[in-house]
């Protein structure tokens, strides 16, 4: 039996272990908070900070793979692990590159990836000299997530609000779509496509508010992004699952916005809503099975179960056994036991043959299931 770490123990964590019960693994984590989702989940758990070298280094010593939840980790030991036979999913270079803002651009650049116009800053004031890129977003290089670490910037008297550390400022794209495009590929190189989803955004937190699959997009719109997201993994060069994140403009045209190199938000519908989900497709790259099978059972709609405003403390889920009710509506709730505004603490997947049974539903679920705090 394969023995296999996961770095990080959040919900991604927790999904991926729930997955794992399926298949010969034994399952190692490691995470710093004991009461994480993922720890009562796993065969073993290891107590430690996953950007430490020392404990990255002694966790994986004597495991067979180990793949990420999250890409704040320590790539060091990753390298020294894999020069030692250790098996990594995505391989550490790949998470370099992914882990800087700055590199992740200068590879679709290099590649010939398509992307937004945008130029490489060192600190706040390197965006004086660049008020000809405006109205433009500024992404923090590294260590940004899940809308922070971004800030959009329309004038040239918004200056200030961008971020004084190394970034990227980007030029702002008239977005008609934000689409997001699961893609696996083996160890074998054979690579599999999920059908492309259209994301919703939360404008006020610049989270996801739900997200539709498959994404309504003329054909010659799938064609660019298929083509385009699997030109881009195939540059990677490494086993592992893709969330490759894109941008359509109202002309049409498709550009990369970011990839995240793991089980993804946007792959959550594929647990019930298709014969292979992410988690599963991953085990099966990890541990050299046949990819699977990527098709739809139906269309569906996930829609994100974030924290409420203005409450913090133990978690309640206010409208639970109202929502459970919904015909086709299958509820995951990531088991943190603190809520706190904005905090991702569950999702929703529904599923219907009919796009208005969907949207309906997802906005009845975002009106009835709050998460709220005693």
């Amino acid at each position: 039996m394969q023995k296999v770490g996961i770095l990080g123990g959040g919900q991604l964590g927790r999904m991926l272990l729930q997955a794992a019960a399926n298949y010969p693994v034994e399952t190692y984590v490691l995470e710093n908070d004991p009461h994480c989702p993922a720890a009562h989940l796993c065969h073993h758990f290891m107590q430690g900070d996953i950007r430490d070298f020392d404990a990255v280094y002694r966790f994986g010593q004597d495991l067979d793979a180990l793949t990420i939840e999250i890409e704040n980790v320590n790539i060091d030991a990753l390298e020294k692990l894999e020069a030692e036979g250790r098996r990594i999913y995505p391989k550490p270079a790949v998470l370099r590159t992914i882990k800087s803002k700055i590199l992740q651009k200068e590879f679709y650049t290099r590649h010939a990836i398509p992307t937004a116009p945008y130029v490489v800053t060192g600190s706040r004031a390197d965006l004086e000299g660049h008020t000809g890129l405006l109205p433009a977003v500024h992404k923090i290089g590294e260590g940004g997530y899940d809308g922070k670490g971004v800030q959009i910037i329309h004038r040239a008297e918004d200056l200030h609000l961008g971020f004084d550390a190394p970034g990227v400022l980007e030029k702002l794209v008239n977005i008609k779509k934000e689409i997001a495009q699961m893609v696996a590929v083996g160890d074998d190189g054979k690579t599999t496509l999920y059908p492309p989803v259209e994301m919703v955004f939360n404008p006020d937190l610049n989270l996801l508010d739900y997200q539709l699959s498959p994404a309504e997009i003329p054909t010659e719109v799938l064609w660019k992004v298929e083509a385009i997201a699997l030109s881009l993994v195939r540059h990677f060069g490494s086993p592992g699952l893709f969330a490759v994140e894109l941008l359509v403009d109202a002309n049409n045209e498709v550009f990369v916005n970011e990839t995240a190199p793991r089980v993804h938000n946007s792959g959550h519908h594929s647990i019930e809503a298709h014969y292979s989900s992410q988690f599963d497709m991953l085990w099966r790259i990890i541990l050299g099975y046949p990819l699977g099978n990527t098709k739809a059972v139906l269309p569906s709609v996930m829609i994100n179960l974030i924290g409420a405003e203005g409450f913090s403390g133990p978690a309640v889920y206010e409208g639970l056994e109202e929502v459970l009710r919904i015909d086709n509506a299958f509820v995951h709730l990531y088991g943190k036991r603190e809520t706190r505004a904005g905090r991702k603490m569950g999702h929703v997947t529904v599923m219907s043959a009919e796009k208005g049974d969907l949207v309906h539903k997802a906005h009845r679920i975002r009106q009835t299931l709050k998460v709220k705090s005693h």
